[in-house]
């Protein structure tokens, strides 16, 4: 076995006094490593600094100007109501939906053509003949839809499906949410002019079966979704 070695030319070797120097007073140009990694990571942060700041004064925005979160945001009377969705059929108790306030209202009973002056504090509006049910489904947050077809709220995301008055059908095949939709705080003044409270939102009641008290059924057995 023989005892030659091959001794690589370009084997590294340790730096002079004089290189060192040389580095320290003329350092490499551009941009190392570990300075790319600081800038990519500082600005990744300030991105989403950015967008953080910008969701939540778009979250804050409609609350300081009045809209959404007002105690005291007027939808209208029953006439004002159907003129703004003139193509809707809105007297026979198919909710209209308002998107400033971001809310569905329904005429509860369709046989009484006007809202009832009164309070209700959490929502159920029977005695005031109208219902205001916050648009996010209980799910996770999804704007349901009003369907022509069978006058139910559908949900497009994961078909959660509640009759026109918010009720949620109870059944898997009816949708994964626990509840029924939220409903807010309503009032109704002399003249028939109803104000929502979009700061108080009362928790929708439990789902019901379809065929028992408490679930209008649809006039559709297809829906939308």
């Amino acid at each position: 076995m023989s005892n030659y070695h091959v001794q690589p030319i370009d084997r590294p070797q340790a730096l002079t006094t004089e290189a060192l120097k040389s580095l320290r007073e003329h350092p490499v140009q551009g941009m190392s490593r570990r300075r790319l990694l600081r800038i990519s990571l500082g600005g990744g942060i300030a991105l989403w600094l950015t967008e953080l700041a910008g969701g939540s004064l778009h979250f804050l925005w409609p609350n300081l100007s009045g809209g959404f979160g007002d105690q005291h945001f007027r939808i209208g009377t029953l006439d004002d109501v159907k003129i703004a969705n003139s193509t809707l059929p809105v007297a026979a108790g198919f909710p209209a939906y308002f998107s400033e306030a971001r809310a569905f209202i329904v005429l509860i009973d369709p046989a009484r053509q006007a809202f009832v002056p009164g309070e209700d504090v959490k929502g159920d509006g029977t005695e005031l003949n109208v219902r205001a049910l916050y648009q996010r489904c209980p799910h996770l947050g999804c704007k349901p839809n009003a369907c022509l077809k069978n006058f139910w709220l559908e949900c497009p995301c994961h078909g959660s499906r509640y009759d026109r008055l918010g009720v949620k059908a109870a059944g898997d095949k009816y949708g994964p949410a626990p509840r029924s939709m939220d409903r807010f705080a309503v009032t109704v003044e002399a003249d028939g002019t109803l104000y929502l409270n979009t700061s108080k939102i009362t928790l929708g009641p439990l789902p019901v079966a379809l065929g028992q008290p408490g679930i209008i059924p649809p006039k559709s057995p297809t829906g939308c979704i």
